[in-house]
């Protein structure tokens, strides 16, 4: 996996290199999104009539090949916050996840909720570029950069009034949630690709209570879902779960709605007092 990350940054830092010439900053802000109040990620995790999940469309990925490659953004984009998505995740990493700047577009003109762009995020110009593009908040992946490297970006992206979702896989890398407004932590195992929520379940108490934290990758239940809910999660990354059946947002209102039931019990069971 960790060659698979340093292929993937390698191309990606050609990509943005040629992009930069073809579309310099100057002519980014003349977008309309620069003139716009991104939606606060933030905000919609933390509000108690949300279901807490960020529901991600990707048509592939470099760990399954091919997961749905002719979904359309629109259509499975507007039908998660129609099932009751807190938030939309949309790649615009092209070569592994089939992605583009163009879906994270599409998907902002349609919808209201908060837009995590999710991509590998290695130079300051991509973050002109998300802001541009529509997005709410940006995806800073600990592996892939320095502390410093996160400190200035999420600096710049705070300036533009994005937010920042750092993602971390293990208690070293820790020290980068300094910079965010929302942790991540990625049940995959970068030496292995095992996936596993113990992850998430390890490192969540050695994160600040006051933290805003989402689960990631691996969780295909409703009932996962619900535990990491109990345990203190604020939300859930989710999108290979959805994006592998032949109608995403069906499976998304499924989920949701399994997870509200099983989350509106607990709630019940706590005001009561019939949980130890």
């Amino acid at each position: 996996m960790d060659s698979i990350l340093n292929t993937i940054a390698a191309k990606k830092l050609v990509e943005v290199a040629e992009r930069e010439q073809l579309y310099p900053i100057k002519l980014l802000e003349k977008s309309i999104y620069f003139a716009t109040q991104p939606v606060s990620l933030r905000k919609y995790l933390t509000r108690p009539d949300k279901s807490g999940v960020i529901a991600e469309f990707k048509r592939k990925s470099p760990s399954l090949g091919a997961i749905n490659p002719y979904a359309d953004v629109a259509k499975v984009s507007v039908g998660y916050m129609q099932a009751g998505a807190s938030a939309l995740s949309i790649l615009a990493e092209g070569n592994y996840f089939g992605g583009n700047l163009e879906h994270v577009t599409k998907a902002r003109r349609l919808n209201y909720c908060p837009i995590l762009q999710k991509d590998f995020m290695l130079k300051p110009y991509q973050i002109y570029e998300a802001k541009a593009s529509g997005a709410d908040a940006i995806l800073l992946i600990a592996a892939l950069l320095s502390i410093a490297e996160t400190k200035t970006m999420a600096q710049l992206a705070h300036s533009l009034g994005l937010e920042v979702l750092v993602e971390i896989h293990s208690k070293e890398e820790l020290p980068y949630a300094e910079f965010a407004d929302i942790v991540g932590v990625n049940n995959r195992n970068l030496k292995d690709m095992a996936v596993s929520v113990e992850q998430s379940l390890n490192l969540l108490p050695l994160l600040p209570k006051e933290m805003v934290k989402i689960s990631e990758s691996g969780i295909h239940s409703p009932e996962m879902a619900a535990m990491l809910k109990r345990e203190g999660f604020n939300g859930f990354l989710i999108g290979e779960r959805f994006m592998r059946e032949a109608d995403p947002v069906q499976a998304c209102r499924e989920f949701i709605n399994r997870l509200q039931t099983l989350t509106s019990t607990i709630e019940c069971y706590d005001s009561e007092g019939l949980r130890a």
